[in-house]
């Protein structure tokens, strides 16, 4: 962070120790089923938000979810996303590490990809429903909420880490 993170508003409380637990035990039941949560949410997000495909070479010409879903680069990113959430729900005592993974993440993607960040705030919320539908038994009410508090936090450091390589207006780009 450079020490200047302290410069930039909470956005969001920290999680207490009982939401960790919570996060820590619901998600050990998604990453069972890692490659397929992902493709799913993946799939979701590019049929719902298709601007988001301009990104990917391999796939950026595709309607079609069933050839999306045999594509490699799709479930490459499927397994990157869903084990970059994994370092942090495994981390999430270690504020340290959760940041400086999340600032790479954020990195990379403003700097190498030039992706909006907007699209980390879309996805966060395909990631929550998908979760909520398919693993109704875990994603209670009260679980859904805790998520979306981590979600937030996610998107929070990761803008950060846009804001720090000099991407202007992160809150404002339409997608």
């Amino acid at each position: 962070c450079g020490g200047n993170c302290e410069d930039r508003p909470e956005r969001t409380e920290p999680l207490s120790d009982s939401e960790r637990e919570i996060i820590q035990d619901t998600w050990g039941h998604v990453y069972k089923n890692c490659e397929d949560v992902g493709v799913s949410v993946l799939i979701r997000f590019f049929v719902n938000f298709p601007s988001a495909k301009q990104y990917f070479s391999q796939f950026q010409d595709m309607e079609d979810p069933e050839e999306m879903e045999q594509s490699s680069q799709l479930r490459q990113h499927a397994c990157r996303v869903m084990n970059a959430i994994n370092t942090v729900v495994e981390n999430l005592n270690d504020p340290e590490k959760v940041s400086s993974v999340l600032a790479l993440v954020g990195k990379a993607h403003a700097i190498k990809h030039k992706v909006e960040p907007i699209y980390f705030k879309i996805l966060s919320g395909v990631i929550l429903e998908v979760l909520s539908e398919d693993f109704p038994d875990f994603f209670t009410a009260e679980v859904q909420l805790v998520w979306t508090k981590l979600m937030g936090a996610l998107y929070w450091h990761v803008t950060g880490a846009y804001t720090d390589v000099g991407w202007l207006q992160v809150s404002s780009s339409a997608v």
